[in-house]
């Protein structure tokens, strides 16, 4: 079993940055594939990053390429995920979830069995 929790969240304006962390318990994540997905209000939820523990390979949707980097640190068993370049659209609940070791249907959230609470993060204009 792996327990997520997010951090970072937070009201900010366009153009600003925000590093949205999660922190992983109960297992180490060295064989896992982490991912960022958020949810707005109304809207169903995005896929907007994913990391291969192992390999290091990461995957991100096109509205974020260039402004968002996820990354992970194996001694804090931590995924974070560096947003840039805020925009108004990236305002949603952003969840961290994991799963064992496949990479296949990175972007698809059915595909991830742990999910965290998540954390909202608010871009304004």
């Amino acid at each position: 079993q792996v327990q997520l929790v997010e951090s970072g969240g937070g009201l900010v304006q366009a153009g600003d940055s925000l590093r949205l962390s999660c922190a992983a318990s109960g297992r180490t994540l060295s064989s896992y594939t982490m991912g960022w997905f958020r949810q707005a209000p109304g809207k169903e939820r995005q896929f907007v990053a994913a990391i291969s523990w192992h390999s290091g390979t990461t995957y991100y949707t096109d509205s974020v390429k260039g402004r968002f980097t996820i990354s992970r640190e194996n001694a804090k068993n931590t995924v974070y995920l560096q947003m840039n370049g805020l925009k108004p659209e990236d305002t949603a609940v952003y969840y961290c979830a994991a799963r064992f070791v496949s990479t296949v249907n990175y972007n698809q959230g059915a595909a991830y069995p742990y999910w965290g609470q998540g954390t909202q993060v608010t871009v304004s204009s």
